[in-house]
């Protein structure tokens, strides 16, 4: 059976368990064999130099009796057997026992083909720096890089292979090893250093914990820790941890040392983040023996704000959509108009402003539209997209058109009336238009009774004018009975 049977059996047990796996309380401690592909990196004739990546052997790496919680997943799963590899390629197998140090991730290591994630693994040599003398020529040391991909944890690993002629083992020349009869390479993980996730993402002004954890063999003493940053070509000392003395060159930065002491952990936490922490933040710990390191990217990010406004002067009406205090720089601005009864379309024809960036670091930019209210008013968006937001961000406003009444050398004009100007996600959107609906109904009550009040006027004023008229008549008729002679009048 090849690696892959063995992925794929394990993966049928996971689904039959999830149903039928027992409780937590029920769920005990059992060893298996942790198996990864892995690549062999060949060195290139120098000490530390290694070819591209046509110069490398499959391998590999099978971590011997990890302790790990049994869910009844495990039911049926048998140890690696070494005569089940490939016969016509056969790669080369470690076979590495982990019972020196503690596996926090084996879990994950062992369920991510079952996840849908990938799981990178890559061995070379390993040269201390400062060697025991006694094992200087007999033993061999290694070092495997395992990532898990899709946020998934990154695990360090120092081997250490007797590499004496009596276990059994035969390596390719290029290792440099004893030859012996053939079988795997039996090592020892004498040190590992993890980290949780290889990719953090907070906002500006967030407080941010690094997560990076050891484990050492008996006889190993620590002897320094020490985070550093790496962003845009530039590096800096963050903290240094030495015992009996810690250094923070980042203001708050701390860690805790009894953790660090007791417990393995490593952990770095950054208060009241800025732009300035953004960047490749690299663990290194340190003993008295070996030397490794994990890599964990922080990315900062921060949403913008929007706001909607009407450049009144201008003719035909402009809106103007300000966009304030975003990181990082990509951003994306799309304009929609309405009508009424009508369904939402994309507007082209904005323009933007010149970019500006404000002393934190973070960017602002303005947008501006000629809106066309067209004869029944229209509705116009500005909607942005940004990476730190997990919807679009939207500012709506609507625009109506009156004409002005015309007089004696007056132009009919345009006045345009804005109704609503608010900044809000795109769900709110029918809280907006109840809204607008309301202010309608004030309206149109306001203007029937404006005409009511108009029409009883007129109706009052052509009342008076007729009486008016009948009064004038009356006064005519007396001033002419008055003239005409009493003979006349008899008549």
């Amino acid at each position: 059976m090849g690696v892959e049977g063995w992925g794929l059996l394990l993966c049928l047990a996971l689904s039959r368990a999830a149903a039928t796996g027992p409780s937590g309380a029920e769920r005990q401690w059992r060893t298996v064999d942790v198996i990864l592909d892995c690549f062999l990196m060949v060195e290139d004739g120098q000490r530390g130099a290694f070819a591209s990546g046509d110069n490398r052997e499959k391998a590999l790496l099978v971590l011997k009796q990890v302790p790990m919680l049994d869910d009844s997943s495990l039911e049926g799963f048998t140890d690696f057997q070494g005569g089940s590899a490939a016969k016509d390629d056969p790669p080369v197998i470690f076979e590495a026992s982990v019972a020196q140090v503690q596996m926090p991730q084996a879990a994950a290591l062992l369920h991510a083909d079952c996840s849908g994630k990938e799981v990178t693994c890559e061995i070379s040599r390993y040269f201390l720096q400062a060697r025991a003398e006694a094992t200087a020529e007999t033993a061999a040391w290694f070092i495997a890089n395992v990532q898990v991909s899709r946020g998934g944890p990154s695990v360090s690993m120092v081997l250490k292979s007797p590499g004496d002629a009596g276990n059994g083992v035969v390596q390719p020349p290029t290792l440099d090893l004893p030859q012996s009869p053939p079988g795997p390479l039996q090592a020892t993980v004498e040190f590992q250093v993890t980290t949780q996730t290889q990719s953090l993402t907070f906002l500006l002004g967030a407080s941010a914990s690094l997560h990076c954890g050891f484990s050492a063999a008996p006889g190993l003493d620590l002897v320094s820790v020490q985070w550093r940053l790496q962003h845009e070509g530039r590096g800096r000392l963050v903290y240094r941890w030495t015992p009996g003395k810690a250094q923070a060159m980042r203001e708050g930065a701390t860690l805790e040392p009894e953790q660090l002491l007791l417990a393995g952990d490593a952990s770095l936490t950054l208060p009241s983040l800025t732009l300035r922490d953004e960047g490749a933040y690299i663990c290194q710990i340190t003993t008295s023996l070996y030397q490794t390191q994990q890599i964990i990217h922080l990315h900062i990010r921060a949403s913008p704000a929007v706001r909607l406004s009407l450049a009144r002067e201008a003719l035909p009406p402009t809106l103007i959509c300000n966009i304030a205090g975003y990181y990082p720089l990509d951003v994306a601005v799309t304009w929609i108009r309405e009508e009424p009864g009508g369904a939402p379309a994309q507007v082209s024809g904005a323009s933007f402003s010149n970019l500006r960036q404000n002393m934190a670091g973070t960017y602002s930019i303005s947008s501006s539209l000629k809106a066309e209210p067209g004869p029944a008013g229209a509705t116009y968006t500005c909607q942005v997209t940004h990476v730190s937001l997990e919807s679009p961000l939207e500012a709506s406003t609507r625009i109506v058109p009156h004409t002005v009444s015309r007089e004696p050398g007056s132009v009919l004009g345009l006045q345009i009336q804005v109704e609503e100007l608010l900044s809000l996600p795109s769900m709110n959107r029918v809280q907006l238009e109840r809204q607008t609906t309301g202010r309608r109904s004030v309206l149109a009550v306001i203007f029937v009774s404006a005409l009511f009040l108009l029409i009883l006027w007129l109706l009052g004023l052509k009342r008076q004018q007729a009486s008016s008229a009948r009064s004038a008549r009356t006064e005519d008729d007396l001033w002419v009975a008055t003239l005409l002679p009493r003979s006349k009048k008899t008549e």
